[in-house]
């Protein structure tokens, strides 16, 4: 018969394979970017938001805060390293405003991570009170994980963009592919966590679930209408979204993991 803990591990194993998806999903975007040289009308908020997310992760993930989470440190140290690298794009193709903010936004990302590694260490001398205090933290940016590709990092935020979504009928700057990605990433780590339940991994993804499930409906409810704006900005010489949503919306069917 098949252990509790060997349950946990598989599912755990696949939960890393699926959150390492979510953090390829932004490819099409960046090599867009890339092509285009120009960050175009992208928001810096979702990679930065996940590059904060996977750091915290790993911080909670370390033998010295949360003992035997060798699957939470792996695949949010992966996650930290390709975040990074999305958000270093970003800022050699974006200018003025835009580059000024997602460095601010990078700098406070690494001034929030270090003064929570040196607060723990120095003022919380056990695993017990170091996974608290860190897994406190990591639902919240978590949750916030889940929210910024709606360009958001608040629930007020998350409301602003849904209303512009819906007043201009075009999901065309909210990547199908990230959203998919977040929806299975949240989906199987809410069953990792629920196998031997850990609560500081069942809130963030059992509300990362809702949350993505709210951008596919977006995108079912506004596909042909984008698909018809960016149709008709192309007869007018214009470049939109085209091959990102029609290819994403083609190859599927529809945490940083929240461990």
């Amino acid at each position: 018969m098949v252990s509790v803990d060997a349950m946990r591990t598989a599912v755990g194993i696949v939960g890393n394979a699926i959150a390492l998806g979510l953090f390829l999903s932004p490819l099409p975007t960046f090599i867009r970017i890339w092509k285009k040289k120009s960050v175009e009308e992208f928001s810096v908020i979702p990679y930065v938001a996940t590059l904060l997310n996977c750091m915290l992760w790993m911080v909670y993930g370390l033998p010295i805060v949360h003992p035997n989470s060798t699957l939470v440190l792996t695949i949010n140290a992966a996650g930290t390293a390709i975040e990074l690298c999305y958000v270093i794009l970003y800022l050699v193709f974006s200018d003025g405003p835009k580059r000024l903010k997602a460095l601010l936004l990078l700098l406070g990302d690494l001034g929030i991570v270090g003064a929570v590694s040196a607060i723990i260490l120095i003022f919380f001398h056990t695993h017990e009170r170091r996974s608290l205090v860190v897994g406190i933290l990591c639902v919240i940016f978590c949750i916030i994980m889940y929210l910024a590709p709606l360009t958001v990092m608040l629930v007020t935020l998350l409301l602003m963009l849904q209303s512009s979504v819906i007043k201009t009928k075009s999901v065309e700057y909210m990547p199908l592919s990230l959203s998919v990605a977040s929806f299975f990433n949240g989906l199987c780590w809410t069953i990792y966590a629920l196998i031997r339940f850990d609560l500081y991994i069942t809130i963030p993804n059992t509300l990362g679930l809702l949350f993505s499930i709210t951008q596919l409906v977006l995108h079912v409810l506004y596909y042909k209408s984008t698909k018809m704006q960016i149709a008709e900005r192309k007869k007018k010489g214009e470049v939109g979204l085209t091959d990102v949503v029609a290819v994403d919306s083609l190859k599927t069917s529809t945490i940083a993991p929240s461990h």
